[in-house]
């Protein structure tokens, strides 16, 4: 479904990013995913009357990290607020959160378009704030659940600009961000369990028209391919009305993946509903910028800038670069393999053919492969070594892939090490030469394209273990002398 070219689309995005710490935000309450429903509570994330709230030092390094790393402002002083709303899943009746003085202000990420120009997306704000629990619908019948687990999970709420113009452009900066999370290892980025959850505020204007339209509030997107999908349906839907002469009602809508379709959930609260206060329980917290320095010293490189040094010092094309930094994960699955003496153009090429077209097939991740980058280092480094030819090396790659056990123990176990021996390779050869006259006759009456022929049939006889250069140099000789 495309939108209608007389309209531009104006989006801005809200990423809730779970902090991976060990424990909550305000508690020393376990945020492991998984557990039996409200077993990971206590009285202070369960709201108890008289509990003190005491911040986690985790969490604040987190911010820090994840604000330096797209080039944010960190205050030097931030507040807690009161975020006053009534559901089943928040015991207090308010979330605590950052309104006014948040962490971190005026980020940026940038994208890479379809067309491979890049664009600056501004970040408006990163704050801090508390999770709410979750209420459970499914196979209840005349009720709901509550499961507290989650309620005091760490969050960082991450506000861009309006700046993306398209669905497009929302999943690279998604991505951007999730990989920036994930290099960072401050949040796993898993959107199907709920560890990063996106909203997405939509409206459209007519080109060449400067003010913004009515905005509406997407929620329910857990995945990228969800988030771009919902944009373009929301846009068209804004679109069609102002177009029949209608005009866009300011709202949150549900996502329903189900359907393809976005539903009222209920009219778009302003700061004013929430009624925010400061946190009488949490005082300003203070960062200094000697504490800044200091978590600056450790970030870790980050995804654009091993990109640049894997085509700068490894000789990657950018589109090899952009595949293999795309995540954490695969970024040092191809370093690992390279440390083990495989060529960087070699490895980048059988991660990103072999590795991941298998991976993709079975619907795992780099880090669920049985092929270890230690094993996929060393079967490079035998391709090298001419122990064995490329297409040998396919077949001990699929062993791999199922058994996960070493290159040389498979290649030794089947037998599959490459022939060098130009004795025996000459015994195959001219056995060829005697079974084949009449193509040995038309090679040297000038049809020189009956080498091929002539190669396979000594790769054939030899199970593909003949050493390829050796058998076309001696064929070569054999031919013309």
């Amino acid at each position: 479904m495309s939108h209608d070219p007389l309209y531009e689309m104006v989006i801005g995005l809200e990423v809730h990013a779970q902090m991976r710490t060990r424990s909550k935000i305000f508690c020393g309450c376990s945020t492991t995913f998984g557990a039996e429903a409200n077993t990971q509570i206590c009285p202070v994330c369960a709201a108890f009357p008289g509990v003190l709230p005491v911040l986690n030092t985790e969490l604040v390094q987190m911010a820090i990290k994840t604000g330096l790393a797209v080039h944010g402002k960190i205050r030097e002083k931030s507040e807690f607020s009161r975020k006053n709303y009534f559901y089943p899943d928040l015991p207090a009746g308010y979330q605590i959160s950052q309104f006014e003085l948040p962490i971190i202000e005026q980020g940026e990420l940038t994208i890479e378009r379809d067309d491979g120009s890049h664009k600056r997306i501004g970040i408006t704000r990163i704050h801090m704030e508390v999770d709410a629990g979750k209420s459970l619908h499914e196979g209840i019948q005349g009720a709901s659940w509550i499961d507290l687990n989650r309620t005091g999970t760490p969050l960082l709420e991450i506000v861009s600009e309006p700046d993306l113009s398209t669905p497009q452009e929302a999943g690279a900066y998604l991505k951007k961000l999730r990989a920036i999370l994930r290099y960072l290892q401050v949040c796993d980025g898993n959107m199907e369990e709920g560890s990063l959850r996106c909203d997405a505020n939509v409206s459209v204007r007519r080109h060449g028209h400067t003010k913004l339209g009515t905005r509406t509030e997407l929620k329910n997107l857990n995945s990228i391919r969800n988030v771009m999908r919902a944009i373009e349906y929301e846009a068209n839907r804004q679109i069609d009305i102002l177009e029949s002469g209608g005009s866009i009602v300011q709202e949150t809508r549900l996502w329903d993946a189900n359907i393809n379709a976005s539903r009222p959930m209920r009219n778009k609260e302003e700061a004013h509903d929430y009624r925010y206060f400061p946190e009488p329980d949490l005082p300003p917290l203070v960062i200094t910028q000697q504490r800044i320095d200091a978590v600056a010293q450790h970030l870790p490189e980050l995804p654009d800038a091993k990109r640049q040094r894997f085509v700068r010092d490894l000789g990657l094309s950018e589109y090899d670069a952009g595949v293999l930094t795309a995540t954490r994960e695969m970024a040092m699955f191809f370093e690992e393999s390279v440390q083990q003496g495989a060529h960087p153009k070699t490895a980048a090429n059988w991660i990103s053919v072999e590795l991941l077209g298998r991976l993709n097939r079975e619907n795992l991740e780099i880090e669920q492969s049985k092929v270890s980058p230690n094993h996929l280092g060393r079967l490079i480094t035998l391709i090298q070594n001419n122990e064995i030819s490329g297409k040998i090396a396919k077949q001990v790659f699929d062993i791999m892939f199922e058994t996960g056990a070493n290159p040389e123990t498979i290649v030794q176990e089947h037998g599959l090490k490459q022939v060098s021996d130009t004795g025996a390779i000459e015994s195959i050869i001219a056995q060829v030469l005697a079974d084949n006259p009449q193509q040995v006759q038309q090679y040297r009456e000038g049809k020189t394209k009956v080498m091929g022929f002539l190669v396979g049939q000594v790769m054939k006889a030899t199970q593909g273990k003949a050493n390829p250069t050796a058998v076309n140099a001696i064929l070569q000789d054999k031919l013309t002398g």
